[in-house]
């Protein structure tokens, strides 16, 4: 239902101000100069406490309300000291030392400390929330953690349980699930649950007590939250006083409001919208990519997958850039590799394209006659646009393909069950490491049924990847950065040469901006969006 006309003059900066409780002098069409007042669909939020937020909306306000030990720059997504000033690695490579900055306090005024830093990477792993397991990939756990991890002074000493790459230890660490609370703040606000402290696990999930540029000052669930701007930030104070996000899914709803100077920022735009806003000189439409990839996988149980003439006449079968010029264009760009652009290691070449007389003379070179597929596709537009252009140009090249279309939780269960034939899926990764990638794709520890290792893609398709799932393992121990990239690289080579797996897209970004608003940066695929560097 469209707004009535009062409402939509009055727009978003005004729904914000009722719904969180701000000043009346924000009902005005215009935002005010020192607000961001942004748009999107925050219905994901499950909690904002930086050990448990782990959905994508969530940890926009995590990046914005608290600091790591390593940061992400937001400007060249290249890794830089965060709270801690320094770092090394003993030449054994399991103990690692951090030197604090010196200087830098909560939004509370209290001090961050190695102390206090050691208590919020404890705390992550006790609190054992969905992002723990982040963490737990270096030994750590609720009874150890305590010994494995230790501040004093200046000084964070942590302890790792084998000698991994620095960058994979690095790399974790940017992540949400590693930020510093103020460990005073938190303890001042523990609840007991059934005889046990939640850790104030409920306190956060709508509080912040965090170093970041600003702090969370109200949130509501699917409707908004208000950040407010601390002075004093160490990376220089926030150019915004205050940031609004306010809850709106309709991408149509969101354009309108953008159009008319509502709000500054829209974040859930189709390219329809965007295709509707050309032209229209007081609005500019930022690209980037996320983390998300999209891709076929074909199950090895059928026998005709592990041929590998086959295989390649489908990766040869597929309109890469027809869909991404045309019903894909915005919401996705062809990608080739299953490690994303961004990504330590990552590769950006693409050697496939649309070939159909390639794919027959492979087709015939394989010795299967009449080759069909079972393609299993959730029931959404945009996977079944991408599954009826496969199912024409795999036609096209003589391999016959049937839709099997179903809800997304039901074709998860069969994928995870091993009891597809194909499938049009995608992959986003869980941390800003090629090891969340590699081992998903390129490993297969024990590849029979009664494993039921579902975390691993390859066993979803009862793929054995054979030497890739030592060469995956050797690469997040390797000590030299350089050798890393180059064993990730040879690795998504191999696989996508080998394994019955087709990658063919990259998730893509388009934000709509008013044309004054400057600065914003919405993470790439490794980070979140940054609101302190915006400017107006």
């Amino acid at each position: 239902m469209l707004l009535e006309p009062t409402l939509r003059r009055v727009g978003a900066v005004a729904i914000a101000a009722l719904m969180l409780g701000t000043a009346p002098a924000a009902l005005m069409a215009e935002t005010p100069a020192d607000t961001l007042v942004l748009a999107g669909a925050i219905d994901d939020i499950v909690s904002l406490d930086p050990h448990e937020a782990y959905e994508f909306s969530g940890l926009d306000v995590v990046n914005n309300t608290y600091d790591g030990l390593v940061e992400i720059n937001p400007a060249t997504l290249e890794i830089e000291p965060g709270l801690a000033e320094s770092w090394s690695v003993a030449e054994d490579g399991l103990t690692y030392t951090f030197k604090m900055k010196a200087g830098v306090t909560f939004s509370s005024g209290n001090p961050v400390t190695a102390e206090a830093a050691a208590y919020s990477l404890q705390r992550a792993v006790k609190l054992n929330k969905t992002p723990a397991f982040i963490l737990n990939q270096f030994g750590w756990t609720a009874e150890t953690v305590d010994s494995m991890i230790t501040g004093a002074g200046d000084t964070l000493t942590i302890k790792v349980d084998k000698p991994y790459a620095p960058t994979f230890l690095y790399n974790c660490l940017t992540a949400g699930v590693a930020s510093i609370v103020d460990a005073e703040v938190v303890k001042a606000n523990e609840a007991m649950v059934d005889g046990v402290s939640d850790l104030g696990n409920e306190y956060l999930k709508t509080h912040s007590a965090g170093s970041g540029a600003y702090t969370l000052k109200n949130f509501k669930p699917n409707e908004g939250y208000v950040l407010e701007m601390r002075p004093g930030y160490w990376r220089g104070d926030a150019k915004m006083a205050k940031v609004f996000m306010t809850h709106v899914p309709e991408a149509a709803t969101e354009r309108l409001q953008l159009e008319k100077g509502d709000i500054d920022v829209a974040r859930t735009l189709t390219p329809i919208d965007v295709a509707g806003m050309a032209g229209n000189a007081d609005v500019v439409v930022q690209e980037d990519v996320g983390g998300q990839i999209y891709y076929l996988s074909f199950n090895q149980k059928n026998e005709n997958y592990k041929n590998a003439k086959f295989l390649d006449a489908m990766r040869w079968a597929v309109d890469y850039n027809g869909m991404a010029d045309t019903f894909m264009k915005g919401a996705a760009v062809v990608h080739q590799n299953f490690l994303p652009s961004g990504y330590l290691g990552a590769l950006d070449d693409n050697p496939y394209s649309l070939d159909i007389e390639k794919a027959k003379a492979l087709i015939a070179e394989s010795g299967i006659k009449d080759p069909s597929i079972k393609l299993s596709v959730r029931n959404a537009a945009d996977r079944m646009d991408v599954a009826q252009s496969i199912q024409n140009t795999f036609g096209q090249a003589g391999i016959k393909v049937e839709l099997s279309v179903g809800e997304g939780a039901e074709q998860l269960k069969e994928y995870r069950a091993r009891q597809h034939d194909g499938t049009l899926q995608t992959w986003g990764p869980d941390y800003p490491d090629p090891n969340t990638n590699s081992s998903t794709f390129a490993e297969n520890p024990d590849n029979s049924d009664a494993a039921n290792n579902t975390g691993y893609l390859a066993w979803r398709n009862a793929y054995d990847p054979g030497e890739m799932t030592a060469e995956s393992k050797a690469a997040v121990l390797e000590q030299d950065p350089a050798k890393r990239v180059e064993m990730y690289a040879a690795l998504q080579k191999k696989f996508r040469e080998t394994a019955p797996f087709i990658v063919m897209f990259q998730q893509a970004r388009q934000t709509g901006v008013r044309a004054n608003v400057k600065g914003l940066y919405t993470g790439g695929a490794v980070d979140a969006v940054a609101y302190w560097l915006v400017t107006k």
